[in-house]
């Protein structure tokens, strides 16, 4: 049964393609980058952020679709399952930031006087920067290996009564362990992002990136069901009720990534501290401005808009469209979180847009995303298409082909 869910072998195409393209971007990047280290570091950290974020939300969708079921969690889950098993090379990814931490991030040039470093003390040097990063691996590592084990060993149940048990023990595992997945990003984040910017701070900032992620993660598993299901043998499983599903969860995450980032600035708003408002007076200059009204409207209003339409939401290619799009937003809402920030080699002053924009900002995610998408592509071929044994996967198709 699982050989009849193999994954089509035109997907090879794609992995030679995606590894051309990144190996180019990568001599690209690494060249650029030799000639001006902190730009070449904070446009790695772009594609690090974009791609290891699909990773990442992969993990929590995973966990997701176990706590909540439903059809569409039975036929996204192997997507997001090998999107997780990327885990690896993202780790590989974050290495150059970590070997070049003290030419990316400016609070490693602050004078010994300066309040964050007080206040903060160990916590803030570069030594225990880089042993919670590692720290957040292990975790995330742990949770990718327990559900990916899990998932492989009810495909291979003898029979629906064994492949239950397994199904069981996700559930349960995912319950508490989305607690600490949520806390992890938070603080994961935290040093990679916020951090960039020592002077600020933002209680909300964890939940703006794991809604982030999870709407980039959602809109990548669209792109490939809508290319899966014009092919054997995903054209037998996916169903217009499948893409329905999963659009009115892409729109939830849509309003959600709104609420969350209006919450913020209103909160900042309403306090108007001096220790706050610095990061939104940045982006609030010539340039930055018109950055951020792009992102109201193609992020949020646009998106909300388009998928209010039941009968788009049900059309692959137009779900699959609008997903594309909302990624290309994806990345320029974090290219507006890290590019505006304080730079080292302008002692913590920030760049208006037309001085901050480098073709390495281009370089860094193609090289990034080409060797993510290689990989991808090959844990996904790894295992079929659909999980064979779950118990639910009967309902699922029936429901996706529903009317």
């Amino acid at each position: 049964m699982a050989e009849n869910y193999n994954a089509p072998a035109d997907l090879n195409r794609f992995r030679t393609i995606a590894l051309g393209v990144g190996g180019i971007g990568l001599i690209v990047w690494a060249v650029g980058t030799y000639f001006n280290v902190e730009q070449g570091l904070r446009s790695w950290l772009l594609g690090f952020v974009f791609w290891g974020g699909i990773t990442i939300g992969g993990i929590g969708i995973t966990m997701l679709q176990y706590l909540t079921g439903g059809a569409w969690g039975v036929v996204i889950r192997r997507i997001v399952e090998a999107a997780s098993r990327v885990l690896p090379v993202v780790f590989l990814m974050w290495l150059p930031l970590a070997i070049g931490v003290t030419s990316l991030y400016e609070w490693t040039h602050l004078p010994p006087d300066d309040f964050t470093v007080i206040g903060r003390g160990a916590y803030q040097t570069p030594f225990w920067w880089i042993v919670r990063g590692v720290g957040y691996f292990v975790l995330f590592g742990v949770m990718t290996y327990l559900l990916n084990d899990w998932s492989a060993k009810q495909d291979k149940s003898a029979d629906h009564e064994e492949a239950a048990k397994w199904l069981g023990l996700a559930t349960r595992f995912s319950g508490p362990t989305m607690v600490v997945y949520v806390l992890v990003i938070s603080l994961a984040t935290v040093d990679w992002v916020m951090s960039l910017d020592p002077h600020w701070f933002s209680t909300i900032w964890g939940l703006l990136f794991v809604a982030g992620w999870a709407l980039s993660t959602f809109c990548f598993a669209v792109l490939m069901l809508a290319y899966l299901g014009d092919r054997s043998p995903m054209n037998r499983v996916i169903g217009k009720r499948h893409f329905h599903d999963i659009g009115k969860l892409v729109l939830a995450l849509v309003m959600i990534w709104a609420y969350f980032n209006f919450s913020q600035l209103l909160i900042i708003y309403s306090g108007n501290i001096p220790e706050e408002t610095g990061w939104y007076l940045v982006r609030m200059t010539t340039g930055w401005f018109w950055v951020g009204m792009i992102l109201i409207l193609f992020h949020f209003a646009f998106p909300y808009l388009f998928l209010l339409r039941q009968d788009w939401k049900k059309n692959s290619k137009m779900l699959s469209s609008i997903a594309m799009f909302i990624l290309f937003m994806r990345l320029v809402d974090m290219y507006f979180l890290i590019s505006p920030s304080p730079r080292i080699a302008t002692h913590g002053e920030s760049l208006i847009l037309s001085e901050s924009f480098s073709w390495l900002d281009i370089a860094g995610p193609v090289a990034v995303g080409g060797i993510w998408l290689w990989y991808f592509f090959g844990q996904l071929m790894n295992r079929p298409l659909v999980p064979v044994m779950d118990p639910f996967l009967e309902k699922a198709i029936e429901h996706g082909h529903g009317h």
